[in-house]
């Protein structure tokens, strides 16, 4: 960009990043913290360089899904922390995208971690912090009046296009996309767009040959090796 605009006020500050206002309202600075958090926050701590990695992750995914057809709020990467993007209200409905069974799918259904689903499953959960983001069917959504059905349906489309573009992009790259999670905004012009992040954060990752988890299950889960893995799909995302 020619011209950065100057960053103003903090506007939000969630678990994992901060918004600031700029001197363009159409808008915010974005930048990503190393706090981490699991199980709605129950679990807390830090992973070194968590925000440096989900940055350029999610520059470069944002801008990939971009070229191909999916609008996003993404403008511009600033710095190792921070990026620009364009000013969005969110819509309080998170979208999560399963493509294997794993995480609390596997245990609400009581089958094994690894078992694909066909076709991929999609859910709506309120987001909501307080309530520790509850799913809710289309009805719930639009009775709520959270979202029309025809909005429901264009962010379907939107994340199955999402979903087919990031699994063949980490597939090529040795990864399985076992599932993620996807927010949406609008402007204030009524555009739609791909919004917040996305990482191993927000993204379920293993590696294809060996299936070694490469996400946030590593904190989670006690695993170990938290911040290797986030610096291998770094590595991996920043190829070719």
């Amino acid at each position: 960009m020619n011209h950065v605009p100057q960053r103003l006020t903090l506007r939000y500050e969630g678990k994992a990043k901060k918004v600031y206002n700029t001197s363009s309202p159409e808008l915010y600075i974005v930048e990503f913290k190393d706090d981490a958090t699991a199980f709605n926050a129950q679990k807390r701590g830090t992973i070194a360089n968590k925000g440096v990695v989900n940055n350029a992750v999610t520059a470069r995914l944002l801008a990939y899904l971009e070229a191909h057809g999916v609008p996003t709020h993404f403008v511009a990467q600033l710095s190792e922390r921070e990026q620009l993007v364009k000013a969005v209200t969110i819509i309080p409905v998170e979208v999560v995208v399963r493509n294997l069974a794993a995480g609390s799918f596997a245990k609400r259904y009581g089958v094994d971690e690894g078992l694909p689903l066909k076709p991929p499953v999609l859910e709506w959960c309120l987001k909501s912090d307080a309530l520790q983001d509850p799913p809710m069917n289309d009805d719930t959504a639009v009775a709520l009046g959270l979202a029309t059905p025809e909005r429901l349906n264009e962010l379907r489309a939107l994340t199955r296009r999402v979903n087919e573009l990031l699994s063949g992009f980490f597939a090529a790259r040795g990864l399985r996309l076992i599932d993620f999670k996807l927010e949406f905004g609008l402007t204030a012009a009524g555009e739609l767009l791909l919004a917040d992040e996305i990482s191993p954060d927000t993204c379920r990752l293993w590696d294809a040959q060996t299936g070694e988890k490469l996400d946030k299950d590593r904190f989670r889960r006690d695993l170990g090796r938290i911040e290797e893995a986030y610096q291998e799909v770094l590595r991996r995302v920043m190829e070719g």
